[in-house]
């Protein structure tokens, strides 16, 4: 059993320092630096960390697209990579020195064309085997089909994969309708999942039970932002708080919770030890700066918090 992550809308990440943030006026940046990014990307960046290899699946393009590969590689990520004809999008984040506040700025990358889209998916079926976990993480690029996860998930059923799944929107509820391994969203998106604006705790844990009896997911982690998170599955629900910590960057947080929930199914925890791992990388990589992610002595010292 391998991990394979896949990162549709890859972008490489640039991140700076500000002492004010003034408007109309020439900022002097600070502290520049570069990461590849991409809801997967990170995942596979942070399971490197924890000793835990996965294939790391995604279109580039142009010379932001190789810059991406190359920091990968300097990673020692395993890289399986397809060209585009569009240019692979760049993020930015600004850190204001005076306030401790964090700015983010996210790029829309355009859609690609249809042979592209089919060579991706040649490459997944390439990469994913009979009994893996293959882990949709991301949004999709402007243009691209609603059902494009779900028609990938479907192409894959007969190899028994686990699949698991963190986006959003409209993208998120067409990938329902099929049978999943394990989903994460965040408050606001289980609700929207839900067709409200919000949901109670109470209303929070039936929709989540809800989605597990009817098996739409076997697990389902409901991020909480700095209260941790919680889990639905057949025997119940579970919670994990976080510990009280200063805040860095929130960039990949999410991502970084996923990859901890990976590792724990890697090594066949139980779902409440499963959950810790999620909400101890999570919370690691908001103690880094920029988009460092979680690092594994961080990790380390949040799980005996928890």
């Amino acid at each position: 059993m391998k991990v394979v992550t896949l990162t549709i809308n890859p972008a490489l990440d640039k991140s700076a320092k500000v002492a004010e943030m003034i408007p109309f006026d020439k900022l002097d940046c600070l502290d520049i630096t570069y990461h590849p990014g991409g809801g997967g990307i990170n995942i596979s960046r942070v399971l490197h960390r924890l000793a835990i290899e996965s294939h790391c699946v995604f279109p580039y393009g142009g010379k932001t697209g190789e810059h991406l590969i190359e920091l990968l590689q300097e990673e020692r990520v395993f890289v399986y990579s397809t060209p585009i004809s569009v240019w692979t999008r760049e993020n930015f984040a600004v850190f204001e020195n005076k306030t401790n506040l964090q700015y983010r700025f996210g790029m829309p990358t355009e859609s690609f064309k249809e042979d592209e889209m089919e060579n991706v998916e040649r490459l997944i079926n390439e990469q994913v085997a009979t009994d893996d976990i293959f882990v949709i993480s991301g949004s999709l690029p402007k243009g691209l089909p609603t059902d494009y996860y779900s028609k990938i998930i479907k192409n894959l059923k007969a190899k028994g994969v686990k699949v698991i799944v963190d986006t959003s929107g409209p993208v998120f509820s067409e990938v329902l309708k099929n049978e999943l391994f394990l989903i994460k969203p965040n408050q606001k998106e289980l609700a929207r999942l839900a067709g409200k604006e919000s949901l109670s705790k109470e209303e929070r844990e039936a929709f989540a039970m809800k989605l597990v009896t009817s098996n739409v997911s076997k697990y389902v982690v409901v991020s909480l932002g700095k209260d941790g998170a919680f889990m639905a599955h057949k025997d119940g629900i579970e919670y994990v708080a976080a510990p009280e910590i200063s805040v860095k960057s929130t960039i990949g947080a999410g991502d970084s919770m996923v990859a901890g929930l990976i590792y724990a199914i890697v090594k066949n925890e139980t779902p409440k030890n499963m959950l810790r791992w999620g909400v101890a990388c999570g919370v690691s990589a908001t103690l880094s700066e920029g988009s460092y992610l979680a690092h594994k002595v961080h990790i380390d010292q949040v799980l005996k918090k928890i």
